[in-house]
């Protein structure tokens, strides 16, 4: 958890290093996309934040009384929360594509395709069906990943 914030930190207001695009239309443009990005990003993890409902924890271990939701943005992606955070990054790099910010945000990638994996050594003891869903959905990318 520590290690997120201070990922996600870094990504906003670390230093952004190296400009990996430095056409003055080509940025534009991308700025314009990373705006755009950014806001479905929050759309994303608001819906994901809601569909969770009382389930919600900071924590990976689910709650002592939490049931599996696999409806609304979880029947597209196991983690929408992390998918929007990870989108978020993307936008971010987009807006400020710096070799830093690129590789935060794939140091961020790894670590919650880490903590999702423990996450889910939980939920499959939970709950019995879990791994039919894992089967079914993907894990962080919707229909990629």
């Amino acid at each position: 958890m520590v290690v997120q914030g201070i990922l996600i930190g870094l990504i906003l207001f670390g230093p952004q290093g190296f400009p990996l695009i430095t056409s003055e239309p080509l940025t534009t443009i991308l700025q314009s996309c990373g705006i755009a990005i950014g806001l479905l990003a929050c759309l994303i993890m608001a819906i994901a934040v809601i569909n969770l409902g009382k389930n919600l924890t900071p924590l990976p271990c689910p709650k002592d009384d939490a049931v599996l939701i696999q409806i609304g943005s979880y029947q597209y992606v196991r983690h929408p929360i992390y998918f929007g955070v990870l989108l978020a990054a993307l936008a971010w790099l987009l807006i400020f594509p710096g070799l830093y910010i690129l590789a935060y945000s794939i140091c961020l990638f790894v670590l919650f395709d880490i903590k999702a994996r423990r996450e889910e050594m939980w939920l499959v003891e939970r709950f019995p069906n879990y791994r039919d869903y894992q089967t079914r959905v993907k894990k962080l990318i919707p229909g990629i990943y």
